[in-house]
């Protein structure tokens, strides 16, 4: 009833405040009377989907419901679609590609709307040998690898890093070093390389309940501990194995909760940096926007977790094109119906 009552209150400051101000707010009197409307109807679960292709499955599926009397609702380049998904009452939210989209998306839910907790799901690159395309993984950690201190030519592993003593910069994770993955030269004598090295930095956040300006760091983010214990139930799913009569996958694929995930604005599919991720990191799933989901819920205090289905090797198969090509509407799916059953295993 608290939470409840923090958003209607919310609601209510932001409008007068567009009255005092002729309207001319950022957020316009109509969008935030509706606002008000659907939070006196919540709490909600936020899903929260990349992109059009893994969305449409979810809400073309019988088990979810467009809500009769707000359908959705439309703010700042995004459309908020709310419903039913078996007993859960849900908003559903497309993000667009990588982290910064993923980031802005998460952060306008949680802010709008009353979430009591957000799954993410979509397709990723697969970084494990141990797993195949179409299997379907729930990470316990995820980390954003693309912020960098990309180190100077000259510069060893034991000089300090610019801003390091400041605490602005850390060595703590580890490096990427270019030069160990030249060509082979026949020289037995070590090739350098004016790239160097990158480092791997933590994000900073700044939690809701933290002191403001006040940075905390964070690279390995955890799910909601409740949300990675129900996802041990989703093993033994039937999954679909096939795109066709003639297109099908070795083996079954199944639903498994792994221990890593990663996220960075890039699309891998590069087999040397595939198994470096792999080896570096002990990484599963390789996509480009759950850490900043992640992050924004940490920093929110909402219990989160994230579904992705395997779609390619990331650089790993066929040198002239990539797998998820083939199977990406498969692993879209698959992951569609293990969100299905996660959300009516929450109920």
């Amino acid at each position: 009833m608290k939470n409840r009552t923090n958003y209607t209150l919310l609601g209510c400051l932001v409008l007068v405040l567009c009255f005092i101000s002729g309207g001319d707010g950022a957020i316009s009197r109509n969008v935030m009377k509706e606002v008000t409307g659907i939070n006196k109807e919540g709490p909600y679960l936020g899903i929260v989907v990349p992109n059009n292709f893994e969305m449409s499955p979810l809400l073309q599926s019988p088990s979810f419901v467009g809500d009769a009397k707000f359908g959705f609702l439309d703010f700042s380049g995004r459309r908020f679609h709310l419903g039913r998904l078996g007993k859960e009452k849900v908003i559903v939210v497309l993000t667009g590609l990588g982290m910064l989209n993923a980031g802005i998306a998460t952060e306008l839910l949680l802010t709008l709307f009353w979430v009591k907790g957000v799954v993410h799901y979509g397709i990723a690159g697969n970084a494990n040998p141990d797993l195949q395309i179409g299997d379907v993984t729930i990470p316990h950690f995820w980390a954003h690898t693309g912020l960098w201190n990309w180190q100077r030519y000259g510069d060893g592993p034991r000089d300090e890093l610019s801003f390091e003593s400041n605490g602005d910069y850390t060595r703590s994770i580890g490096h990427l070093e270019f030069s160990q993955h030249n060509n082979e030269t026949g020289s037995e004598k070590s090739q350098d390389n004016f790239l160097n090295r990158i480092w791997y930095q933590p994000e900073e956040i700044f939690p809701v309940k933290g002191t403001p300006e006040i940075r905390q760091h964070s690279f390995w983010a955890p799910v909601d501990d409740y949300y990675f214990q129900l996802a041990e139930r989703l093993k033994g799913m039937n999954l679909t194995r096939c795109v066709n009569s003639t297109t099908c996958l070795p083996r079954t694929p199944i639903a498994t909760r792994v221990e890593r995930g990663i996220s960075a604005s890039t699309f891998v599919d590069n087999r040397a940096y595939r198994e470096f991720l792999f080896s570096k990191f002990n990484a599963t799933a390789i996509d480009m926007e759950s850490a900043a989901v992640s992050l924004v819920c940490i920093q929110h205090q909402k219990p989160f977790v994230a579904i992705r289905a395997l779609s390619d090797l990331a650089g790993g198969g066929s040198s002239v094109s990539n797998e998820a090509a083939i199977f990406a509407s498969l692993a879209a799916q698959n992951a569609v119906n293990v969100v299905i059953k996660f959300v009516k295993l929450l109920s």
